[in-house]
């Protein structure tokens, strides 16, 4: 993958025009998880019971469904990425962009919901450790 770098500006608008896939894409994390929790609990159902059973047959269509929504995350995260961007963690929308502070390579750190990329964090860095952005720091 081609590594991009991100101006604060640049990485504004990507933000923004990814903001609808990122919200999609954490409901359908949402709806994955809920199944995995719901094949855990049809698999100890089902222990011995025979393949017409009702459970049976919910469980191949969750199964189905789940996996349907794990094409459809990781179509979506590859899209993301392709366009230079980093989802660092769908559960909370998290996403970084490449970016210089003077020679460093840094991460600009951005959560759905925010109304701008404010934060920065270095590459070693995560969420926890992120920092207010300064425009100096990138100049």
């Amino acid at each position: 993958m081609k590594l991009t770098l991100f101006s604060v500006e640049e990485a504004n608008k990507l933000a923004a025009e990814l903001a609808p896939t990122l919200e999609r894409l954490l409901q359908a994390k949402r709806e994955f998880d809920e199944l995995h929790e719901r094949v855990e609990v049809l698999s100890l159902a089902l222990a011995g019971a025979s393949p017409d059973n009702p459970d049976a047959r919910e469980l191949r269509d969750v199964h189905g469904r789940r996996t349907e929504l794990a094409e459809e995350l990781t179509r979506g995260v590859q899209a993301i990425q392709q366009r230079g961007a980093i989802v660092k963690d769908l559960d909370q929308g998290l996403v970084d962009f490449y970016s210089l502070s003077g020679d460093r390579l840094i991460f600009l750190c951005w959560q759905l919901g925010e109304a701008e990329v404010a934060h920065w964090h270095s590459i070693e860095g995560s969420f926890a450790t992120r920092q207010p952005l300064h425009r100096t720091e990138l100049d």
